[in-house]
């Protein structure tokens, strides 16, 4: 199966900790820079119902990138879309490169849906 890669804008552009919106086959995708590189998640805040978190604030702490929404400051995990502050919901994240001097995203058929709800149970 081939993986159609979208070029969405000179990897420069986007200015360290800091992040921006693109449509990408459809999705609206955050789109991140930091120290260690490149990442993309759904822009969808499911606290709020925005598409917003491409504007949310953006670090790493411990060595997990991370954006804490501008609405109501939950923060999501970069490298894997998971809420740091409700396990239970989790983002789509999408692959990113660097081809020359631009980024580069593709939509992968596991990432259909902009967030999902896992179930947590515990233990008696």
């Amino acid at each position: 199966m081939s993986t159609n890669w979208i070029k969405v804008c000179k990897a420069e552009d986007i200015a360290p900790f800091s992040g921006v919106s693109a449509m990408v086959f459809g999705r609206q995708v955050a789109i991140f820079r930091l120290e260690t590189g490149y990442y993309a998640i759904s822009d969808y805040d499911p606290f709020s119902g925005s598409y917003v978190l491409s504007r949310g604030f953006v670090d790493e702490k411990g060595g997990t990138p991370r954006v804490a929404s501008p609405v109501y400051h939950q923060s999501f995990n970069l490298l894997t879309g998971e809420c740091l502050t409700d396990p239970a919901i989790k983002l789509a994240t999408y692959p990113v490169k660097v081809i020359g001097q631009f980024l580069h995203i593709t939509i992968l058929a596991n990432t259909d849906k902009r967030y999902t709800f896992r179930t947590i149970s515990a233990e008696s």
